[in-house]
Parts: structure tokens; C-alpha cells; sequence
């Protein structure tokens, strides 16, 4: 008889510590999920045709950064969108970690490349690299046609040194001086 009464009020308390544990962790994991809602996204998409990285602002306004209309700075390994779309994931990384403050140019593994950073002093390394450019290829001259030359304008585009080839861009200006899409 007494077996009959337990195995009811064992089943209820399993049950209530079940549901217990399961709302716990719920709870826990949704507080410790990082918010965007109040960051800046990166992303990719077409428009009219032609792949852009976008970032979405705090605010809500969809930028458009990077048009990839031209593919005579890169190599033909990756189509325009597929590298829109590793350009997108990388200024987002760059972006949450804190070290897209500046866009500069510079060299790894013998390529021209274009990389955040957080001062002008920085190096490009694989961990702040943007996008790689074909050998050859003049880096200030690549992000001026592939980034919004007005905005460029406001964020200064700058030679880091007396090579023409070098730039310096502060990111937050560039960013904030683009027109939102219509």
C-alpha cells in the first residue's frame, strides 16, 4: 500500500524538479546570449543584380558598404557573392571583437590586403584581414572603387606612409557618412 501512495508523489516531484531544471536553463542560456539588437550587423545581399555587403545600424538603417561590381582586383577562385559573403562574416567578426575601428592596407603572404585595425600602428594579420587582393593590385586604388567614394571622403582616406598605395580609414566616419539604401 505504501509503495501505491509513494511512486504518485515520487512521479509529481521528478516532474516538478524536471520542469524546474528545464526553466533554469532556458532562462540561462536566453540571459546569456550575446544582444545585437543595439550593435551594427554585417551581411550580404543582391541588389539590382549585384552583390553588396551591407551593415545594418543601430538604428535600423541598412547601409550598403561594399558594391562588388568590379572583380579585376581579385582572383577568380570565388564568384562576387560568395566573397561578399566571407567580407560580410569577417567585418561582423572584426566588428564584435573590437578591432574594426580603422580600415588599413598592407601585405600577408605576399598579397595585398585590406584589414581592420584598431590604430594606424597596427599590422594586417589573418585575424583583422577583410579581404585579399590580387598580386599587384593597388590597395587604395581597390577601395576606392569598391567603397562609397563620399564616404570615403568623410572617414578621411589617408596614406599611412609616402606610398600611394597605403590607406587609412576611420570605420565609425566611413560608416556613418553612407547613405542609407532607398
Amino acid at each position: 500500500m505504501s509503495n501505491r501512495l509513494l511512486s504518485p508523489m515520487l512521479t509529481k516531484v521528478v516532474r516538478f524538479c524536471g520542469i524546474a531544471l528545464l526553466t533554469t536553463l532556458t532562462t540561462t542560456t536566453i540571459i546569456h546570449q550575446p544582444s545585437y539588437a543595439s550593435s551594427t550587423t554585417f551581411f550580404c545581399a543582391k541588389s539590382k543584380g549585384v552583390p553588396v555587403t551591407y551593415a545594418k545600424s543601430q538604428n535600423g538603417r541598412r547601409i550598403p558598404m561594399i558594391r562588388w561590381v568590379s572583380s579585376n582586383y581579385f582572383s577568380s577562385d570565388l564568384t562576387p557573392f560568395v566573397r561578399c559573403q566571407h567580407v560580410a562574416y569577417r567585418f561582423q567578426k572584426n566588428y564584435d571583437n573590437g578591432s574594426l575601428k580603422n580600415i588599413i592596407s598592407g601585405t600577408l603572404q605576399n598579397y595585398p590586403v585590406v584589414c581592420a585595425a584598431v590604430s594606424r600602428n597596427d599590422d594586417c594579420t589573418s585575424d583583422t584581414l577583410l579581404f585579399t587582393l590580387k598580386r599587384g593590385t593597388n590597395a587604395r586604388q581597390a577601395v576606392e572603387s569598391l567603397l562609397d567614394r563620399r564616404a570615403l571622403a568623410a572617414g578621411k582616406i589617408q596614406q599611412q606612409s609616402g606610398d600611394d598605395t597605403q590607406i587609412l580609414v576611420d570605420f565609425n566616419i566611413y560608416l556613418n557618412s553612407l547613405p542609407e539604401e532607398p
